[in-house]
């Protein structure tokens, strides 16, 4: 396995130092030494001291600045770039700057799950069992030099197994403090770690690294943990660990959590612990210095929050996802009659388009690389026409029909012969990537891996038509309302309230309007299936991914339906399967304008 490279630099300086090494979690100073031996009585005043703690989050899998969809180097509207590859440059710039040993690496989970090249390397050459491949994911934090990363929800995605595999296979701790054994309520994971900066100053200076993870995991992952793990609360978990980590002697305390800044909970009330809760374990638990925030996917350069209990402020810091930013805390610490304190603290981001990709990251990777790109340019099929994303957040297109029709047709399949064969089958779907695109002649395994881009699994669930109506009325939420006449425009039309692509969904086989002058829970009208008016009590089996039968978006009744069907393999699997038996993809089979958007009966888009 290749040298830690910030070790590397480090013992290498130490080494012509003279110096002693610190070896374990403690990142030692090329020289521990001189400074700290000194007697205070020989300073002034206080002794001053920099370092910097540097964060990555959501990187989704995303090693290399590439598009396994595309097949092509990443781009975006806004010049961004991916990848830990970028990352790396990024970070050695800042440790070139501050100096290697007063900087400390961190990231805030969702590591393994995003791309084909995650992908690949859970399923198709997984990680796990003899003779298992490394990661690529790890080889390349493992060589960055990472210090501690939290648990994200996507680490769940694949099985315990997997996330357990790719843990033994870093060399920094994997932290969940939050992330309890079911049978005992003991941490499955190490909860914290302490690391050692030689400052000069007396003593070393001791940074104490807490990891939560989110406790939406219980309902999202609800097949891959339920009866062996359990997820407590991230502010409950922090009032508990973090007085742990002073007791351990931490001066600073960082927490890596992996929970956005008190935004609504994507599922309600289903359990007791919030989503989005970093804000507030910032404002209640008294203690923490700064906090490394995930999961939301946003850009927060700086947010101050003031702890309630103490007046202090804490800095909060989010990186935009897929190593497209690099968050940096910079702190000024002091070392005054044997205590540590901060006397400043600030954050930024830094945009990884700003340089190249470290080729020794790249090149380490390349082998593994290429096997993806192989992999994803197989050749599955033939499609008749074009079938473009683009308008599937505002219209009924064919390229979700295919999602349905997809879906319906391995339920259908799975219920034949038994005793739901005979009741109408109905399909959830949802415009994952606006960018997807399926075209017209030679398709490609990435072609439809990049329409539906999640590790989702299909389930059946029963519903009464009664309750397929309140489904649609709730996610309907996604669209403002406009009275007749007044200007359209799709670009904020939709998303209401925050609400992503991803929960709203369509129902394939069914046929209604929404009408977006009404107010929420009023917007579905003409109902019908089969051409004919719904009927309220009759019942329907919705075939439906996993994510949303455990509770996902907090869509009302799905969750509580009774399950007649479930299937491990993921619905992107399914979809490539279907289109291999097919051998061509016509939308004359599958799809029907069966929704559309209006306004006191007249078409929105004609």
């Amino acid at each position: 396995m290749p040298l830690n490279r910030r070790d590397f630099v480090t013992r290498t300086a130490a080494t012509a130092a003279g110096a002693a090494l610190v070896s374990g979690v403690s990142v030692a100073a090329a020289d521990p030494a001189a400074a700290e031996a000194e007697p205070q009585h020989r300073r002034p005043g206080p002794h001053k001291a920099k370092f910097t703690v540097m964060g990555t989050t959501d990187v989704h899998g995303h090693a290399v600045n590439w598009d396994y969809f595309t097949d092509a180097v990443y781009t975006d509207a806004q010049h961004n770039a991916v990848g830990l590859a970028k990352i790396s440059t990024l970070v050695n710039q800042v440790r070139d700057e501050v100096g290697w040993d007063r900087t400390l690496l961190i990231d805030a989970g969702d590591i393994i799950q995003g791309t084909q090249l995650s992908y690949y390397f859970a399923r198709v050459e997984p990680i796990t069992g003899d003779d298992a491949p490394e990661h690529p994911m790890a080889t390349a934090m493992n060589v960055i030099g990472y210090d501690a990363a939290a648990l994200g929800n996507h680490e769940f995605n694949y099985g315990i197994p997997t996330v357990k595999a790719f843990e033994e296979q870093l060399d920094f701790p994997l932290l969940g403090a939050n992330a309890l054994h079911a049978k005992d309520e003991k941490p499955a994971f190490q909860p914290y770690v302490i690391q050692t900066l030689h400052l000069g100053g007396g003593r070393p200076l001791k940074v104490g690294i807490l990891g939560l993870t989110n406790p939406g995991i219980a309902i999202w992952d609800k097949a891959n943990v339920q009866g062996q793990m359990t997820f407590n609360g991230i502010v409950e978990a922090a009032k508990i660990y973090v007085p742990k980590l002073k007791a351990a002697g931490a001066d600073i305390v960082i927490v890596s959590a992996h929970s956005g800044i008190d935004e609504p909970s994507s599922y309600g009330t289903q359990i007791p612990f919030p989503e989005d809760t970093s804000g507030e374990m910032a404002a209640e638990v008294p203690g923490i210095d700064a906090v490394l925030v995930g999961h939301t996917h946003k850009e927060v350069p700086q947010r101050l929050v003031v702890n309630k209990q103490t007046g202090k402020t804490v800095v909060l810091s989010e990186p935009l996802c897929w190593g497209q930013r690099l968050s940096r805390f910079d702190f000024e610490v002091q070392f005054e009659k044997g205590v540590w304190s901060v006397s400043s603290l600030s954050s930024q981001v830094l945009n990884s388009n700003t340089v190249d990709e470290d080729q020794e990251i790249v090149m380490l990777l390349k082998e593994q690389h290429d096997k993806v790109v192989a992999y994803v340019n197989q050749v599955i099929g033939t499609s008749k026409v074009d079938l473009s994303i683009a308008q599937a957040r505002f219209k009924d297109t064919p390229i979700i029909d295919l999602i349905g029709r997809v879906q319906q047709d391995t339920v259908k399949a799975a219920l034949a012969g038994t005793s739901y064969a005979n009741l109408p089958v109905v399909a959830q779907a949802a415009p994952f990537n606006r960018t997807a695109d399926i075209p017209a002649g030679t398709l490609k395994l990435r072609d439809v891996a990049g329409l539906y881009i999640y590790e989702n699994t299909l389930e059946a669930r029963l519903m009464t038509g009664s309750q397929l109506k309140d489904y649609l009325e709730f996610s309907m939420t996604y669209f403002a309302q406009l009275a007749p006449g007044a200007p359209v425009n799709p670009d904020t039309l939709t998303n209401q309230n925050g609400i992503p692509d991803y929960n709203f969904d369509s129902i394939y086989g069914l046929g209604y309007d929404i009408d977006i002058s009404q107010p929420v829970g009023s917007r579905i009208v003409n109902l019908s299936y089969a051409g004919k008016p719904i009927d309220p009590a009759g019942q329907f089996v919705l075939a439906v991914n996993n994510y949303r039968a455990n509770g996902g978006g907090n869509f009302p009744h799905v969750a509580g339906a009774k399950q007649v069907w479930t299937n491990s393999d993921e619905i992107r699997n399914t979809m490539i399967a279907w289109v291999k038996a097919k051998g061509v993809i016509d939308p004359a089979d599958f799809a029907a304008v069966s929704w559309r958007l209006v306004r006191a009966g007249a078409p929105v888009f004609p």
